[in-house]
């Protein structure tokens, strides 16, 4: 298998990426109360967009719903399938994540603008997983329903 072609860079790529997304577990989203940072505001554009977002955050123990929908503490956790894990995690700490994320297995992973883990993306893409890396999912989800208009 050519895991190159798991590693989408362009337009034409993340527009065939989006065209089947559904559901998206949002790794390390905010809550309610920082709905100033891109982390919730990002997610919460999605719902709006009519995506399902399950919250999956790192921090805030004590929340059991963001943005109306019962938080998940890992992906494994969460029991439907996810089309897509978006990830709001500093490179560095996504490593800890990626046995989670296999375990999952989403159809695709979207590292947020500022995110880049090559070595990250190189296992997904191994593993026969979509990898988008540093581009904001909202932005290229506006493009792509602006687009298909």
């Amino acid at each position: 298998m050519n895991a190159n072609k798991h590693l989408i860079e362009d337009e034409g790529g993340m527009d065939r990426l989006l065209a089947g997304i559904r559901s998206i577990a949002v790794l390390g989203i905010k809550t309610e109360a920082q709905a100033g940072q891109a982390a919730f505001y990002v997610p919460k554009y999605l719902v709006e967009a009519g995506l399902r977002v399950i919250p999956v955050p790192v921090y805030y123990p004590e929340v059991e719903q963001i943005l109306g929908e019962p938080v998940n503490r890992r992906l494994a956790d969460i029991p439907q399938d996810v089309d897509l894990v978006n990830i709001f995690r500093r490179p560095a700490d996504i490593d800890a994540h990626v046995d989670d994320i296999l375990l999952k297995r989403p159809r695709a992973v979207w590292m947020q603008l500022g995110i880049r883990n090559d070595a990250v993306a190189r296992r997904l893409a191994d593993a026969g997983i979509d990898v988008v890396q540093d581009r904001c999912l909202m932005v290229e989800h506006r493009r792509f329903a602006a687009a298909a208009r």
